[in-house]
């Protein structure tokens, strides 16, 4: 629980193993590690303790052994209806334990904390929503299933990242998007000026400042931006 003392990773990668889901280790830490960064997830449904990466570098996390984690409060608030009744209930991979079939959660996940999938010939990319607004726009739909599309967009108007980068696509293309599902939008860094400096304050969503200070040194070497004559990286993470 998010109250208690979070647990080595390694006891918790074991159990979901041993108890509900035998799959390779590594693979189970690593949608740990996922569900940990908060330059990965929105809302992240776990807290972490230990080094579980940098936004520069979202692989540098630390071996399970030297990790420790619990369930966030966001996670603790979305479960906590499951003992209600609210799932049936059935054997896990052995028999020696139930698990239930479906997590009820109370919100929707999946538009709050968003997805990425690819199989054969397709993909699939959801980016992650505000939770206030997701709500307003799910009460709405559970008050008048026939709500239209250009409706919900009035309560869930754009995509919410966690970064606070501005989104510069225009509305009317993002209600595009989000009517058919297809589609892309743009992000811009947010930055202030001092004096005879741009500084830099946010990246946009799942973009790496060591890189984009590789990218202009680039244009620097290559004489493309004359009027820089400097770039470093004064970030503390």
């Amino acid at each position: 629980k998010s109250s208690g003392k979070p647990k080595k990773s390694a006891r918790t990668v074991g159990d979901v193993l041993g108890k509900y889901h035998p799959h390779g280790d590594s693979a189970c830490y690593k949608a740990m590690v996922l569900m940990a960064q908060p330059f990965s997830y929105r809302y992240p449904l776990i807290e972490g303790q230990g080094n579980w990466g940098s936004p520069d570098d979202p692989k540098s996390f630390a071996a399970m052994r030297y990790t420790e984690a619990k369930l966030s409060a966001y996670s603790e608030l979305l479960l906590s209806e499951l003992g209600q009744g609210t799932s049936e209930w059935q054997d896990n991979f052995d028999g020696s334990l139930k698990e239930p079939i479906t997590l009820p959660a109370r919100v929707p996940n999946i538009l709050l904390n968003g997805t990425t999938g690819i199989a054969v010939g397709m993909a699939t990319d959801i980016p992650p929503h505000n939770l206030r607004e997701v709500v307003k726009g799910t009460i709405a739909l559970i008050r008048n299933p026939q709500t239209s599309d250009e409706k919900l967009a009035e309560y869930i108007p754009a995509p919410d990242l966690p970064t606070k980068a501005e989104i510069i696509t225009p509305p009317e293309e993002l209600l595009k998007i989000q009517t058919t599902g297809r589609g892309s939008y743009r992000m811009r860094a947010v930055y202030t000026i001092e004096k005879n400096e741009i500084v830099i304050t946010e990246l946009p969503y799942q973009v790496s400042g060591s890189k984009v200070i590789t990218q202009i040194a680039d244009q620097m070497q290559a004489k493309k931006l004359p009027l820089v004559v400097d770039v470093r990286d004064e970030s503390d993470h």
